[in-house]
């Protein structure tokens, strides 16, 4: 009897050991399966983000007017009248262009991965041009600055050139990097060059080269906006005295650049200024701290702000939306999606909010 039942219990045992192992086996092949979709998932996320990535670098290749892998530099070019004829701005990829005191503006020409021997005059920096040297991850260079410049160069870490450094006062020579123009008269006489830049900054231990995509969403197809409308003049006033105008070449496909009633040329090559692209963008501005005494502007150009696309004749409305002062402009229509800009170059014209922009 006793035997027996030590039987039965041995059985029990013996099943409850059976369905226990059961269990295991179930919970490995199933962990093992969750592991093998987990893995399979990841290498497919990591798949998708390396096509991406191939896509892009693919997509900078093929664009002309942002190539290679130098770091962009970025020139404060006066834009007084007695500074004309300014110098390479047709070589630029992109000019901001914002108003500053004394209702005059100043451009700031980005340079990459070209020669240019001679860009100018130089002038002072003002603090909200940084936004857009950082955005773009560009070299800074320019002739002094604004109390407000000064500052922000310091604490935004921005990697300046201060041609107040470097400047000899005097004609060029072979070693200058910046220096003075006898045919005009100063502040309006100076001027620098990409190399020179690229050398002072060297010395200075920035970084010259760079892997940061564009803040413009280029393509190589052309880019047409059929359903805007016409475009073929623009107007831009900053000022009852200082209107930006562009007219419309179709046979070149781009815009022609005026100021102040003046057809503006490229000092180095004494062609028409023109443009594929044009950005307005709309920023309150104001005086600095509301009171400076020098009438220095302040301009808020973070968050999202309206404005207008132009290319081949034709503009349509966009948003231009800035989470923070180095972080990168993101143009989009009035759908939210990002827009496709024309490889080429483009001025990008921040001005006054009230503006009264024409475009026919």
């Amino acid at each position: 009897m006793k035997d027996k039942k030590k039987l039965k219990i041995l059985a029990i045992a013996g099943t409850v050991a059976l369905v226990i192992l059961i269990g295991v086996l179930i919970a490995v092949v199933v962990n093992k399966n969750k592991t093998k979709d987990t893995v399979q998932e990841n290498a497919s996320t990591d798949e998708l983000e390396a096509v991406t990535v191939q896509l892009d670098k693919k997509r900078d290749e093929n664009v002309q007017i942002f190539s290679g892998t130098d770091r962009p530099v970025a020139v404060m070019i006066d834009n007084n009248v007695n500074a004309w004829p300014q110098y390479s701005i047709n070589k630029a990829y992109i000019v901001y262009e914002i108003i500053v005191e004394a209702k005059e503006t100043r451009l700031m020409a980005l340079f990459k991965n070209t020669d240019v021997d001679m860009v100018g005059p130089v002038r002072s920096s003002r603090h909200y041009f940084l936004d857009y040297a950082l955005e773009n991850d560009a070299i800074y260079g320019h002739l002094g600055w604004s109390p407000k410049a000064k500052k922000d160069i310091s604490s935004l870490g921005v990697n300046n050139i201060n041609g107040q450094f470097y400047d000899t006062g005097a004609a060029r020579t072979s070693t200058s990097r910046y220096w003075r123009e006898a045919s005009r008269k100063a502040p309006h006489n100076a001027f620098t060059s990409v190399g020179s830049l690229y050398s002072i900054a060297k010395d200075l231990g920035y970084r010259t080269t760079s892997e940061q995509k564009s803040v413009l969403n280029y393509v190589t197809k052309e880019v047409t906006l059929d359903d805007g409308m016409d475009a073929n003049t623009v107007s831009i006033p900053y000022s009852s005295t200082n209107i930006v105008k562009y007219e419309y070449n179709s046979e070149l496909g781009k815009y022609v650049r005026y100021s102040k009633g003046t057809k503006q040329k490229d000092g180095s090559t004494g062609e028409d200024v023109v443009t594929k692209n044009i950005i307005i963008t709309f920023a309150q501005n104001e005086l600095l701290n509301g009171n400076d005494k020098k009438g220095r502007q302040d301009v808020h150009d973070v968050g999202t702000l309206d404005g207008y696309y132009i290319t081949n004749g034709k503009a349509i409305k966009i948003k231009c939306e800035k989470s923070s002062r180095n972080a990168q402009t993101v143009y989009k229509d009035l759908d939210g999606n990002e827009i496709e800009v024309n490889d080429g170059n483009t001025f990008i014209q921040i001005c006054p909010i009230n503006a009264d922009v024409k475009i026919d």
